[in-house]
Parts: C-alpha cells; structure tokens; sequence
C-alpha cells in the first residue's frame, strides 16, 4: 500500500500580502509563484508548502467558535535550533501565543494574521514507539496538552548549560505556574 507524505496547507485569506509576509518570516519561505488570486511559498525543496488563496475584503474574520482546521506543526531536530527560531521571530517582532510542554513535544504556538495557529515544536523522544508509550502512560492520562512554558525563560537557562531533557520535561514547566494553555488555543481569535 502506498504511503502519501504531505505536500501543502491552503489557506483562504482576505489578507493576502499579511499572510505571504507572516509565512515568509516565520518559515524562512520565500514566494514561488503569486498572482491575485494565488500566492506560493516553498521553504525546502517542495514546490510550495504554503499556499493562499486571496480573496482581499470578501472574508469575515476567523472566530474562536469557527468550526475550521486549528493549527499546522513544523518539527525542528532539536531544542536549540527551536529556540535560534524563536530568537529570530521574537527580534522581528512575532511571539509566540503560548508555549506549552506537551511531554511528548515542546511546543511554541504562534498565529498568523487571520488566527490561525502555526506549532513550532521539537519531539522529546527519539522513536515513534517511545512517543506513543508515553501518550499511554500515566503523566499523559493525567493532562493530555500540558503546561505552558516561559520561552525566555527556557533560553536564559539553555544558554547557562541547562540540559535539554530537563528544560523539556514538564516539571520543568510547571515551576513558572503559567495559566492554562488551553485558554489560549481555544479562545485566541
């Protein structure tokens, strides 16, 4: 049996350019192709990966009770690279909405211009198998999303030589006693 591997994410957006923008900076993208009525962008060797089509002014703005796809997620090979990304978009001005330990990724949640949220994470285990284990074990059943996280935080402390099984374990994350992240992911518009 054939295994499809993904290819892109289309967005519908009344705010084209904003979009093209905002993913460009946050993937390190850049436009393929755009028109009025389509913009591409690619940030690796596929064609495009995001993919908007524009339609300025003719859209209501996305509601937190909208029923529509809530986040896309894009893994990094480790926790270092994840914070080099988030330095990045924080200079320039984007942060994340919230950042929670999930226990089986670290994960960093940003929102683009229409609310939609974008998941910049890293996975804590090596193997699928020991992600899923963990996913049936007890700390998981007790709270399947986790606590957030301060991102500064996590950086001042990786930078002094903390290890990252520690910063990513969620023990580490519940020291801050950071509200419920789930206020964030379902109420941000």
């Amino acid at each position: 049996m054939a295994t499809p591997k993904f290819a892109h994410v289309v967005f519908q957006t009344g705010r084209p350019a904003e979009m093209r923008d905002w993913y460009c900076t946050v993937l390190d993208g850049h436009v393929v192709y755009g028109d009025a009525a389509l913009t591409f962008v690619t940030f690796d060797e596929e064609h495009h990966r995001i993919a908007l089509i524009n339609r300025p002014g003719e859209l209501e703005p996305k509601k937190p009770t909208t029923a529509a796809m809530h986040h896309v997620a894009y893994t990094f090979d480790g926790l270092d690279a994840l914070l080099d990304r988030y330095v990045l978009l924080r200079d320039k001005g984007i942060t994340p909405a919230v950042c929670i330990a999930h226990g089986v990724t670290t994960s960093m949640y940003y929102q683009d211009p229409d609310g939609n949220f974008v998941e910049m994470q890293i996975d804590n285990f090596p193997e699928p198998d020991q992600a899923t284990a963990y996913m049936n074990g007890q700390e998981y059943a007790g709270d399947s999303v986790g606590p957030a996280f301060d991102p500064e935080q996590m950086l001042r402390e990786r930078r002094d030589g903390a290890p990252v099984a520690e910063l990513t374990a969620r023990s580490w994350s519940l020291r801050a006693e950071l509200p419920d992240p789930m206020g964030v992911l379902l109420g941000a518009s």
